[in-house]
């Protein structure tokens, strides 16, 4: 082969090369800025007092306000959304989508949380109808690794669809369903949430044994939220069975 010949081939090998590295990184998968999209859902039936709202909403802000869990929510610069529900056809998205990429931002998302006003008082409890309006919203919602909505609730569905009737809907869209069970009555929420609502891999309950417990419980659960935490040794998590979603 002649001079002229190996320095064509050279340059041909070249172009070939930056042509093969191209296109193996546009083929390649691209890491995803979100890691997380999280729906809080609140229950705001009637059997939620003024004082219990309240809880619920200075908790929720506090929780996001603890250090581990800020960190890992700006970490996986989550994208979160609030939204309250109570009977049929009643669920509100309270504050819509945010990405949260600092400490500044999930701050505002925790001021914002706190001083939410509650939309309905005298209703009664539609989980079913719940997990639906929090599974319409994910159509708006950034594209993330993990898809997760929280449900937190003083009481059994008693109105409306069943939370398992979602149950199909929400395995096809990737989404897993947590829950917090605030034991207000004698009957066995957690267990019922344990059958009827969680749905997923990993998916588990956390139980507050009375709604002053719960600003701890809901920090429990979004830690393991936020830091996909595979285990919990708190006796205050139920997880899943085996045969469950």
């Amino acid at each position: 082969m002649t001079h002229g010949r190996k320095l064509a081939y050279v340059a041909a090998m070249r172009r070939f090369l930056a042509k093969f590295c191209l296109l193996a990184f546009t083929a390649a998968p691209q890491a995803q800025a979100c890691d997380l999209a999280l729906a809080l859902a609140v229950d705001v039936s009637g059997s939620v007092d003024p004082n219990e709202y309240r809880i619920q909403m200075d908790g929720l802000a506090e929780a996001f306000r603890d250090g581990s869990v800020a960190e890992a929510l700006v970490r996986a610069e989550a994208a979160v959304i609030l939204i309250q529900w109570t009977g049929s056809s009643r669920q509100e998205v309270t504050l819509p989508w945010r990405q949260v990429r600092t400490f500044e931002e999930v701050e505002a998302l925790a001021k914002d949380i706190a001083e939410a006003p509650r939309r309905w008082r005298n209703f009664s409890t539609a989980i079913g109808d719940a997990l639906s309006f929090a599974l319409r919203q994910f159509d708006a919602a950034p594209d993330c690794g993990r898809r997760v909505i929280d449900v937190s609730g003083d009481g059994i569905s008693n109105e409306g669809t069943e939370p398992r009737d979602w149950h199909p809907a929400l395995r096809a869209a990737g989404i897993t369903v947590n829950a917090l069970a605030i034991e207000e009555d004698a009957v066995d929420l957690t267990g019922y949430f344990w059958e009827n609502l969680i749905l997923g891999d990993g998916a588990f309950v956390v139980t507050a044994n009375r709604f002053e417990d719960y600003p701890a419980r809901i920090r429990l659960k979004l830690l393991r939220e936020t830091t996909k935490q595979v285990s919990c040794a708190d006796p205050a998590c139920r997880p899943a069975r085996d045969d469950e979603g």
